[in-house]
């Protein structure tokens, strides 16, 4: 069954309980601030809660699973409902990642302040709540759609720009599959999303060196 997954077996409880946490805070936080800036579709449709019930998609938790590439159900946002579109529209889309960031901060700030006398299994949850939601932080804010960095550039986007955007869309969206899916990943997406973990898992060591 090993071969089939991408991550160990012994790595995979964690994973779980991980992800559920990641997925369900990010999709939350696009509900919520959606809903404050006036949009109740989300809330409408039963998203504006923590229960991961309403926010996992059951074929991208398995292809997180196998893959390692995944997604979860995408929060419904009318942008019509905003007084402000453009505003509630990047502060929208940018609620999920910086929500993951938050939970990797605090999850980091934990096992600074517990290393060496939590139990093993604790440290390897806090660990890989850290690269997860320190991972999906970054991959989400790439410019490709339907990630959440490219919405925030469509939102920031002049009118005929966007416009252009949207008909160019699908050939976005393959062009993202490609690179996620295929070798070509390797040498491009993959050692971008590396570097980028590694520099942000490095500035969280600098902050708490400080002051811990």
């Amino acid at each position: 069954m090993e071969q089939f997954l991408a991550f160990d077996l012994e790595q995979l409880p964690f994973v779980i309980i991980a992800l559920l946490v990641a997925f369900t805070v990010h999709e939350f936080a696009h509900a919520y601030t959606a809903f404050k800036f006036g949009d109740d579709t989300a809330k409408d449709q039963g998203r504006l809660t923590l229960n991961p019930v309403h926010h996992l998609d059951p074929i991208g938790t398995i292809f997180i699973l196998i893959a390692g590439f995944g997604w979860a159900r995408p929060v419904p946002v009318n942008r019509r409902n905003f007084k402000n579109p453009k505003l509630a529209g990047v502060l929208v889309s940018l609620a999920g990642p910086l929500s993951n960031f938050l939970i990797a901060f605090l999850a980091f700030g934990l096992l600074y302040l517990v290393v060496g006398s939590a139990p093993v299994f604790a440290i390897q949850l806090l660990n890989m709540m850290v690269w997860l939601n320190v991972l999906l932080f970054v991959f989400n804010l790439l410019p490709f759609p339907p990630l959440d960095g490219y919405r925030i550039i469509e939102d920031l986007a002049p009118p005929r720009t966007r416009v252009k955007m949207t008909q160019y869309e699908q050939y976005g969206v393959l062009l993202f599959l490609i690179l996620v899916i295929t070798p070509l990943g390797d040498h491009t997406i993959r050692p971008f999303l590396t570097r980028m973990t590694n520099s942000v898992l490095a500035g969280f060591e600098s902050i708490f060196g400080v002051f811990l």
